[in-house]
């Protein structure tokens, strides 16, 4: 009996462990920048900033309390951009997630999803995907040639806070409509 169960949990086990996205195959390419956030930095920051008497800083430390981790990839290639859309894509059909917004300015196309939580207010996690970014300035060296953005925040994510996040860290304007959800 003592056999049995040692070779059922060597079987489930590597189930339990820290779960693989197929979004972290672009964690190792050259192609692709990765910044990745864990809970530990961001309940460091949370304590900080936690004595700040800001009401968007408050908001922000409840917030960042309640995030396991957040990853942000993004490229300039045409090639891994490209990759990057059709694996967005079937980690949002694999995933269930459901689309929230579109937002099309110009050649800049913004695609929020999410996955829902325990209740309306809250989510699982939110996915941010923005293609065609190209914002080149002449004079005074302003220039941002990224084509493609993939965000992705996990945790029990409260909507109606989210606005606080994308105005601490100057993100997207269209992330900002998430506050009228």
């Amino acid at each position: 009996m003592k056999k049995v169960i040692i070779i059922l949990l060597m079987g489930v086990l590597p189930y339990w462990g820290v779960s693989q996205s197929v979004l972290d195959k672009f964690e190792d390419s050259d192609r692709i920048g990765t910044v990745t956030i864990n809970k530990g930095m961001l309940e460091l920051v949370a304590q900080m900033m936690a004595d700040d008497k800001d009401e968007d800083t408050r908001e922000f430390v409840e917030l960042a309390k309640s995030i396991e981790n957040i990853k942000i990839f993004l490229s300039e290639d045409k090639g891994a951009a490209a990759d990057m859309a059709v694996t967005m894509k079937q980690y949002v059909k694999s995933s269930k997630l459901e689309e929230l917004m579109k937002v099309k300015d110009g050649d800049t196309n913004l695609r929020f999803y999410i996955k829902h939580g325990r209740n309306d207010n809250r989510v699982e996690e939110l996915l941010m995907f923005v293609t065609g970014i190209d914002d080149k300035k002449h004079g005074k060296s302003h220039h941002r040639d990224i084509e493609t953005v993939l965000l992705t925040i996990t945790g029990d994510i409260d909507l109606a806070k989210v606005g606080s996040l994308t105005r601490k860290m100057k993100l997207h304007k269209g992330l900002e409509k998430l506050d009228e959800k």
